[in-house]
């Protein structure tokens, strides 16, 4: 990185995060000639095991998805962010297969992992080392007993031991890293339990204990800091909990298990609002926050260490927020960042995790009469509910006030869902006015205040693009991230908040919700925000969805002197627009059926339509990490005159 970004990076952090990581500096220092073999173990055992009947509870179709992924695997073959690889058989645990490069050797602080050249797509090397599919194969083993899962889940243990030795490499820099492995071996430990050579593999194997234990001691020495204590923080605190609880094995464990624990309830209190949602504003962080939350009470229910109850709350708020926000397909908002990252992966393609996370929410805290049925299946819910003590619906519980009714604006995350009435072709619109992101660095958050994401029965019709990248690419970084990829309003070509960097923003817009009238009185629900975004400048967004016209109307004002203003409207990849004019026909299919709906632009913009272009990146919609395909986007350009509204209609036919 850049001296400039050290110094924009510098000057967002406060004195005692410096401090923080100042004594880090010197720890690296000291531990590049200090390295530790670890403490000797004898009479070592493992006592965190499944619960009698727990595979039997796991239902035929999701053990049938999880085997047949599983399969795949054995065939070595898999895929991460949209590169497909056919090496798995016997990876190479430092190649890269999207660029071809593999990391360097040496001490892992100084490999440049930031430096795609140097190193390759970190994302795509770290994402195999989290292990996460060898806790499909232990998953797949527990529950046919073919030892050949087992046995292949062995052989790659070791081979990433023998050659990603403490300290050395690029899998011993980042503490996120660190955690979900930790997490993950636990759970191969626990899914392997009936095969033979599972205690030779981990607490009778000198090098396992050694691993063990020094992942335990690089997550003590160098927590996640300050401005970036996001999710990062709580995939470290998770990972050490579990594995001082499952290897309880050394000196230090108990000591370990108590600092993770404080850290735990610490950050995830501090990582989500009181309604429940993520401070960070990103919802596949929300779902990999919670995950890695249930895991980590599942290990302490399962080695009877109390947990303080602000956890499980904390945890079950969450739930009924994610429970409240998805669609009727129970599809999130593709809010902020999103890197496909998951807490723990037992499960095979196709089983759906939002869906996942409901009914593993149920079965612990248990379901409130408004909740979106879940009619899937998989395979983790049985794994964590056998081991999580069930929220106490008893009343020797802590006394907690959940929802009587469906929430649907979220006044502290600024978040508002508007909903049309029908089940089967349910309009929803989420409306954004929540703060630019968690922390002084805002690291996942968009410049997308007032946007807007609108679906119909679970299409994306108004579409948030998404993610695509962090690192190697910068100019898709930008543009996924930007004003311009999102359904909002730019000012002068630049976005309502600064960039420092691919994870820093160094001023962040703020914004206001003015109305949120969500019981669509009238039968009109209303939403309206403001951000001060481009001072002296303010845009102001009303929100109308009237239901019995299945009509959704956008008016932009903009306050302030004459600037050059475009609008964008970024249509989901389902979409076929035909433009004539200032009017859209949109038309798709769902289920067989055709759809369409008519979108009035704004006559006194110009516009045009983008698909696929980029030199520069303009029209594209990100699935997941690491993909993208065109998509159509709507640009209205001209100028604004003091207080001018525009106004967008979709209407909705059928």
């Amino acid at each position: 990185m850049s001296a400039g970004w050290y110094l924009r990076r510098l000057s967002r952090m406060g004195p005692r995060e410096v401090g923080g990581r100042v004594g880090d500096a010197v720890r690296r220092r000291r531990w590049r000639s200090v390295r530790p073999h670890g403490p000797s173990v004898t009479g070592a055992h493992f006592t965190a095991v499944l619960p009698a009947g727990t595979i039997a509870a796991v239902a035929p179709d999701a053990a049938k998805r999880l085997i047949a992924e599983a399969d795949r695997l054995m065939a070595g073959h898999v895929e991460y962010f949209g590169v497909v690889r056919d090496d798995l058989a016997d990876p190479d645990w430092w190649y890269d297969p999207k660029t071809g490069r593999r990391a360097p050797w040496g001490y892992a602080f100084d490999v440049p992992y930031r430096n795609e050249d140097a190193v390759g797509d970190i994302k795509q090397i770290w994402e195999l080392s989290r292990h996460q599919y060898l806790t499909v194969l232990a998953a797949a083993y527990a529950i046919t007993g073919d030892e050949r899962y087992a046995e292949r889940v062995a052989a790659h243990l070791r081979s990433w031991w023998a050659g990603n030795a403490p300290l050395r490499g690029v899998h011993w820099v980042s503490g996120i890293e660190l955690g979900i492995r930790l997490l993950s071996w636990v759970w191969i430990r626990r899914l392997l339990d009936g095969w033979p050579g599972v205690a030779a593999l981990f607490e009778g194997n000198p090098v396992a204990l050694g691993q063990i234990w020094h992942h335990q001691r690089w997550l003590a020495a160098f927590p996640s800091r300050g401005s970036s204590a996001n999710n990062h923080v709580i995939a470290e605190a998770a990972g050490q909990f579990a594995a001082a609880c499952a290897f309880g094995w050394f000196p230090d464990s108990a000591r370990w298990r108590a600092d993770a624990l404080r850290s735990l309830e610490r950050q995830l209190r501090g990582n989500t609002f009181g309604s429940g949602l993520n401070r960070e504003l990103a919802s596949e962080y929300h779902g990999l926050v919670l995950e890695l939350g249930l895991a980590a009470v599942a290990e302490a229910d399962a080695a009877g260490v109390p947990v303080p109850a602000t956890v499980r709350l904390v945890l079950l708020r969450m739930t009924d927020a994610l429970a409240a926000v998805v669609d009727n397909r129970l599809r999130p908002p593709r809010q902020g960042d999103s890197d496909d990252g998951y807490g723990l992966v037992v499960d095979g393609a196709g089983t759906d995790r939002w869906g996942s996370l409901l009914a593993t929410g149920d079965a612990v805290f248990g379901r409130l009469g408004w909740w979106p049925a879940v009619t899937g299946t998989d395979v983790r819910t049985p794994l964590l509910a056998a081991l999580i003590r069930p929220y106490a619906k008893d009343g020797t519980g802590p006394a907690v006030s959940r929802p009587v009714s469906r929430p649907a604006h979220f006044a502290d995350a600024g978040m508002t869902i508007l909903r049309g009435p029908a089940e089967n072709t349910e309009i929803w619109c989420r409306c954004d006015g929540g703060p630019h992101g968690f922390l002084s660095i805002a690291a996942h958050a968009h410049a997308d205040a007032l946007s807007v994401e609108v679906r119909h029965d679970g299409v994306d019709v108004l579409a948030d693009p998404g993610t695509f990248c962090y690192h190697g690419q910068p100019e898709w970084r930008q543009y996924f991230r930007s004003t311009l990829g999102h359904n909002t309003l730019q000012l002068d070509g630049g976005d309502q908040s600064v960039s420092g960097g691919p994870f820093l923003w160094t001023r962040h817009a703020r914004t206001r919700v003015l109305v949120a009238d969500t019981s669509a009185t009238g039968g009109t629900a209303r939403w309206c925000a403001e951000h001060d975004g481009y001072e002296p400048s303010a845009h102001r967004r009303q929100v109308e969805l009237t239901a019995a016209s299945r009509e959704l109307r956008i008016v932009d004002e903009v306050r302030g002197p004459r600037r050059a203003v475009r609008l964008a409207f970024h249509l989901g990849p389902a979409i076929t627009a035909d433009l004539v004019g200032n009017r859209a026909r949109l038309t798709w299919t769902r289920g067989g059926e055709d759809r369409s709906a008519a979108l009035d632009l704004p006559e006194e913009l110009n516009w045009c339509a983008h698909r696929g272009e980029s030199d520069p990146p303009l029209g594209w919609y990100s699935p997941g990490f690491g993909r993208k395909e065109p998509a159509t986007v709507l640009i209205g350009t001209g100028f604004t005159a003091g207080t001018q509204g525009f106004t967008t209609v979709l209407g909705f036919h059928g």
